[in-house]
């Protein structure tokens, strides 16, 4: 995929800003807090509907103002959002609005590495479902579709917990959001596993390709959605009901991070976490490249930052293949060492913010 141009109104700190982009390597240079990331921001946007920062979008519209626009130009297609406080927000591909807000995910498949992603090793398991979900929704509508149902019903079935608090529970509606979440449970944890084991090897050989020590990745999915799933979820309908939420359920899945057979959380060092993140990332990228038949966009957030001079050069050299990568966008605080970096590179557009 190539995004030819962007148009920002009023998206943080980028009143009114328009961008050309290069087909291969685009550099957005600048002090920090200029509004580098928050380009990369919009671009993500184009593609999830929402920022990759976690903000909520009331938050992503310009101080004093009342709405925000994005308009990205690709190859093939254009996509155009709009937020307005008070109102709903509208999606238009090629000049239609689609069905659902979420039929524009996978249209632009899109990796991105940001500052903070080390945080999907230390903090909790949601972190890590958001990635690998995110990765299973830019291919499978059908994941993607039963993963929106299965939280909107969770969301449902926790009110009527809360809204009980220790009086009688409304069985009859219970159990018809039961009748619903069971089957999206199973289906949902069996396809994480059956990405588990298909995005591994992806993994390995990025993880082998930043790093020549020898260390071995690799994921355990851990799960209370097995074969016995339907009756323990039945039963402990009293335990949810004290705790006034639900226990069990994918909601609970996890992926955990090793490294050499040890918990990465737990024993790796600062600069393992941050290879294996990246190796992550890249690793997501082949993925989707593989089952999309399309090379996503590559958003990279001050990705030189806290590495050492020669893992710098071997990134560098990695994303430079052109039979692998196609675009590629990177922010830099410190202009003269992008300039630097890929000085040898033809296609290479430096932005100036």
């Amino acid at each position: 995929m190539i995004l030819k141009s962007l148009r920002l109104t009023n998206f943080k700190n980028h009143s009114e800003s328009h961008f050309e982009f290069e087909d291969r390597v685009n550099c957005v240079l600048g002090k920090n807090g200029i509004g580098k990331t928050n380009l990369l921001d919009a671009i993500y946007y184009l593609s999830f509907t929402k920022s990759a920062l976690g903000s909520q979008d009331r938050f992503t519209i310009t101080h004093d103002q009342r709405a925000f626009t994005l308009h990205g130009t690709y190859q093939d297609l254009t996509i155009a959002i709009q937020f307005e406080k008070g109102k709903v927000k509208t999606l238009k591909i090629d000049g239609q609005e689609p069905d659902k807000i979420s039929d524009v995910i996978g249209k632009v498949p899109l990796v991105v590495v940001l500052p903070d992603d080390t945080s999907m090793i230390r903090e909790g398991s949601e972190e890590r479902r958001k990635f690998f979900d995110g990765a299973l929704s830019q291919f499978d509508p059908e994941y993607l579709q039963a993963l929106l149902k299965y939280n909107k019903l969770l969301k449902q079935r926790n009110s009527l917990l809360k809204q009980a608090d220790g009086t009688k529970l409304n069985t009859q509606l219970l159990e018809t959001y039961d009748e619903q979440l069971i089957p999206l449970a199973i289906a949902i944890s069996k396809r994480r596993k059956e990405m588990k084991e298909v995005f591994l090897p992806f993994l390995e050989k990025n993880y082998s390709d930043l790093h020549e020590g020898g260390e071995v990745p690799d994921l355990n999915f851990k799960t209370h959605v097995d074969d016995s799933f339907e009756a323990r979820f039945k039963s402990n309908v009293q335990k949810d009901q004290i705790m006034q939420r639900t226990l069990l359920g994918s909601h609970r899945d996890d992926f955990e991070f090793v490294l050499d057979g040890e918990l990465i959380k737990k024993f790796g060092s600062q600069g393992q976490q941050k290879t294996f993140i990246i190796a992550l990332k890249l690793a997501l990228y082949d993925f989707l490249k593989e089952q999309t038949g399309k090379k996503p966009l590559l958003l990279l957030d001050d990705i030189f930052d806290k590495l050492d001079d020669s893992r710098i050069q071997l990134l560098v050299s990695l994303i430079l293949d052109s039979d692998r990568f196609q675009q590629i966008f990177i922010t830099d605080a410190r202009k003269d060492r992008s300039k630097e970096l890929f000085k040898k590179e033809k296609a290479v557009n430096f932005i100036d913010l």
